[in-house]
């Protein structure tokens, strides 16, 4: 088992296996197409954004559930290879470890199925056995492929103040029961906003949004870069341009970079910067983990 640390970023979350096929298009309903390639890849969004942030330089601590399988070993065995701490995950002997089938397009969008598996078990129990070390950490990234009452739960649970939550509302859904006061960060792209809404406007969302109590909304827009709103103004920060081969884990790749960068005491904007460049490098190469880069190449792309 790896060993315990004080991490400075904990990240509570999904943890499953990417099956990845390459292909042409999406096949139409009762269609087979000829897929270009299959790749099995560690992912979930919550496992994602620990490897990213570790990847960057982060001390970083994944808390969640795999099943008692193959696939729950790689996955662990691919934390490990980050040096993320995992001492805290547990294994599920009722439920299967969570996996995510997912068809790449040329141009590198994407189409997923989610399958939760050992995943919805990330319940209030789990969280009251790991709220101490949450606690301790200065960074707390959140997203929503576990339950959303566990969330809602973690959120009651936190101190005013500290850690700096970031939640990634992905999927999408309706999150006016949570605590959004004790959301310091929430970070949609530009369709989930839409969706938490129901706003087609960008600014109007964001403003819908800190309405209820959050402290700044900072929506991630692929090639656009990202947009930043809070209460005391709106701010664009830029993308950097270029060849986009596959999508998977970009928005990932952004908040890590985005929490290491917080926890290391940069500004908001200054870690947007860190996050737009980590999340264009995670799109020029395939899969999820494997795409995501290191502090060097993000430095370079910086300049």
């Amino acid at each position: 088992m790896h060993t315990q640390m004080t991490p400075s970023i904990a990240v509570l979350g999904s943890i499953s296996m990417d099956l990845v096929v390459e292909a042409d298009r999406l096949p139409r309903p009762g269609e087979t197409i000829a897929g270009k390639s299959f790749g099995r890849y560690p992912g979930g969004k919550g496992a994602n954004q620990a490897v990213a942030a570790a990847r960057l330089g982060g001390s970083v601590s994944f808390f969640g559930k795999v099943g008692e399988d193959s696939f729950g070993h790689e996955l662990l065995e691919s934390l490990l290879l980050s040096s993320v701490d995992y001492s805290d995950v547990e294994k599920q002997t009722d439920l299967p470890t969570g996996t995510a089938s997912i068809v790449v397009i040329e141009g590198g969008e994407n189409a997923i199925v989610y399958v939760p598996g050992a995943n919805a078990l990330v319940d209030r129990p789990y969280v009251d056995r790991v709220m101490p070390r949450l606690l301790r950490a200065r960074v707390l990234l959140l997203q929503l492929e576990t339950p959303l009452e566990t969330v809602l739960h973690v959120l009651e649970q936190l101190e005013p103040g500290r850690p700096v939550v970031v939640l990634d509302p992905a999927p999408a859904m309706d999150i006016s029961a949570l605590p959004l006061h004790r959301i310091d960060i929430l970070t949609p792209n530009s369709g989930e906003l839409q969706e938490l809404t129901r706003e087609h406007n960008v600014e109007r969302a964001a403003r819908q949004l800190l309405a209820t109590g959050v402290k700044h909304i900072v929506c991630k827009d692929g090639a656009n870069g990202a947009y930043v709103f809070s209460n005391k103004g709106n701010q664009h920060c830029r993308a950097f341009p270029v060849e986009v081969v596959d999508t998977t884990a970009a928005g990932d790749a952004f908040n890590g970079g985005l929490a290491v960068s917080l926890a290391s005491g940069k500004s908001l904007l200054e870690s947007i910067a860190v996050a737009n460049a980590a999340g264009a490098l995670a799109t020029m190469r395939t899969g999820a983990q494997p795409s995501l880069p290191t502090m060097a190449e993000v430095e370079t792309l910086l300049g």
